[in-house]
């Protein structure tokens, strides 16, 4: 089957960068997509924006390449492609309570057609051609609680909720995408999933129990639920329990604490470090008591010291220093905002939310992000008795180090125009 690749030439900020070059999952979107399409396609063709459609005959596959999917959903959208037998469009149905709650708010991807929404995954069996039906895939979503609210706290009390999908697609067009791809469509999905089978499966569950029991260990923490890479030096005092992946070089000491996590190749993680249903890219590093819960942190990053994330997303090479705090809730029960596809800010329809930092920042040590607020790609924050709380989104013109002497020295990979603009004046 061919395979043809539409680009997404939208930014997704504050990382400055399209979709497809952003980590979900701890994998390149555009590398995430092709491994999964590989058992269906044979050859692929990318189209820039304006390109039109070859003339084809034969089966294929178009897709838009801001697009996050999991296996079990384009297993299942291509099998009843091939059973209708015409070309057909990926669509939701506007009361499917994954994509209303999670993928819809904040998109600018989706084309409204009545009751539906189409996604921007088609499938031809011979060839593009006009005329094309929409093709429901329902997300088989259910209720998991994961955050308790007092009713002191807010109007809206008791457990807040997540519709968690079997099966999963979101266009990203916003860093809170990511942040839904990596933990509610992806790590929560994965639980879920896992959970289904043990409930279903007689066989599977008593192969979990006997694993369990041969190892001498808790159900959650045996080799079928925490699968560990080459070369991993794990101390023996670690708690790990799974589902959870850990890539090959790790390190993880004394005291600290992985749940439902992914954590990629060449990763230290040290003393009494908590990892809560969160990714960590390859080669992160996070000293001692730094703690991720429901967080992305892209590769080659570094959690300093007693500092916490929850519900955040870091890109690539960034520092964040020690004892700074990102939080998730606002005081007054004011609806939280966030950049949407169009570049604007929107409801986000997120009760509690964190931050986004972008590609190559540097934090200071012991500063306050309010919830939902963006730092953009290249900025150097310094703590300040005149910036140490981040009540705003900061852009790279607001970065610290256009006043330093040796600012020149920190190379703005993601502004390289804009920073000898700047120089100049």
């Amino acid at each position: 089957m061919l395979k043809i690749i539409l680009n997404a030439p939208n930014i997704i900020m504050p990382f400055c960068e399209p979709a497809r070059e952003l980590r979900i999952q701890n994998t390149p979107l555009w590398l995430w997509q092709r491994n999964l399409l590989a058992p269906y396609t044979t050859r692929e063709m990318e189209l820039k924006p304006g390109m039109r459609l070859p003339l084809v005959h034969e089966p294929t596959l178009v897709y838009r390449d801001n697009l996050f999917f999991d296996e079990p959903y384009i297993r299942t959208f291509i099998a009843q492609a091939r059973k209708r037998k015409r070309a057909v469009r990926a669509a939701f149905s506007s009361e499917d309570p994954a994509f209303k709650e999670h993928a819809l708010p904040l998109s600018a991807s989706y084309t409204p057609a009545g009751s539906l929404y189409l996604a921007d995954l088609w499938y031809y069996p011979n060839g593009p051609v006009a005329d094309v039906e929409p093709l429901v895939i329902d997300m088989q979503s259910r209720e998991i609680g994961y955050y308790h609210v007092p009713t002191y706290m807010a109007d809206q009390s008791g457990d807040l909720l997540f519709h968690v999908p079997l099966r999963s697609l979101i266009a990203i067009d916003s860093w809170v995408h990511i942040f839904i791809a990596d933990v509610v469509f992806g790590l929560f999905a994965r639980g879920a999933r896992f959970e289904k089978r043990l409930n279903e499966d007689v066989l599977f569950k008593l192969g979990i129990l006997s694993r369990a029991v041969y190892e001498g260990r808790q159900l959650l923490e045996c080799s079928d639920l925490v699968k560990i890479g080459k070369n991993c030096v794990i101390d023996p005092r670690a708690v790990i329990h799974g589902p959870t992946t850990i890539g090959d070089n790790v390190t993880v000491n004394a005291g600290a604490v992985i749940e439902n996590s992914i954590v990629g190749n060449n990763v230290n993680i040290s003393q009494d470090v908590q990892v809560m249903l969160s990714v960590v890219g390859d080669g992160t590093f996070m000293p001692f008591k730094s703690a991720l819960f429901m967080t992305t942190v892209m590769d080659n990053s570094m959690i300093a010291q007693n500092t916490c994330l929850q519900m955040c997303v870091v890109g690539r090479n960034t520092f964040i220093g020690a004892g700074s705090t990102f939080t998730d809730y606002n005081l007054v029960p004011a609806p939280l905002r966030a950049l949407d596809g169009a570049g604007k800010l929107s409801i986000s329809n997120r009760p509690v939310m964190g931050s986004a930092v972008g590609h190559n920042c540097r934090l200071g040590s012991g500063m306050i992000v309010y919830p939902s607020r963006t730092i953009e790609s290249d900025v150097v924050l310094a703590a300040s008795k005149e910036r140490r709380v981040i009540d705003r989104d900061v852009r790279f013109e607001d970065s610290d180090h256009h006043h330093f002497k040796s600012g020149h020295l920190h190379q703005a990979l993601y502004h390289r125009q804009k920073d000898k603009e700047l120089e100049s004046w």
